[in-house]
């Protein structure tokens, strides 16, 4: 994804446009921008994955205000809970449910096992802080989660903080 998006930019560069990885670049009655993320482990692949699916769900539902916080800039304007978002004042799971903060696809629920999908990451998230949120809350039980926010947000004050600097020196 990262390299996708570094290609992207370049493209439009060379088309002398420019690209935004805003969810909710330009605001009105529309679904915005996601990134929803296809998630599962050896255990949710095998022959009663669906229960561990349901454990899985249980963990993120204790810990969805954490995750919220590392899923992008701006995600709060994409979800509202309309357009087939979950709202991200709520967490919600389900079937084939395209308005779930965690859809389980219909065919990994007939089959007993499969893989689940986040639907609430931005366009705009670093997968490797959505990887690293779920893994740590699903299979180990959220015992990293608070440390791992606290290190993205540290993350996001540098980076802001880089680019604010960057920015004075073009305009020298």
């Amino acid at each position: 994804m990262i390299l996708g998006r570094f290609l992207l930019h370049r493209v439009a560069e060379s088309y002398g446009l420019g690209i935004t990885l805003e969810p909710k670049p330009v605001h009105g009655d529309w679904n915005g921008s996601g990134a929803h993320c296809n998630y599962s482990t050896n255990s949710t692949r095998a022959a009663m994955g669906r229960t561990v699916m349901d454990t899985y769900i249980e963990n993120l539902s204790k810990r969805a205000e954490l995750h919220i916080q590392c899923y992008g800039e701006g995600n709060f304007a994409r979800l509202t809970g309309e357009h087939e978002t979950a709202s991200y004042k709520e967490f919600r799971a389900g079937v084939a449910d395209r308005g779930a903060s965690i859809r389980i696809p219909r065919k990994c629920d007939e089959d007993g096992c499969g893989y689940l999908e986040d639907r609430r990451p931005a366009s705009n998230c670093d997968p490797y802080v959505v990887s690293a949120m779920l893994a740590d809350t699903t299979i180990n039980e959220g015992k990293n989660s608070e440390n791992l926010v606290n290190q993205y947000k540290t993350w996001l004050r540098q980076e802001s903080t880089t680019h604010s600097s960057m920015s004075r020196m073009q305009s020298l």
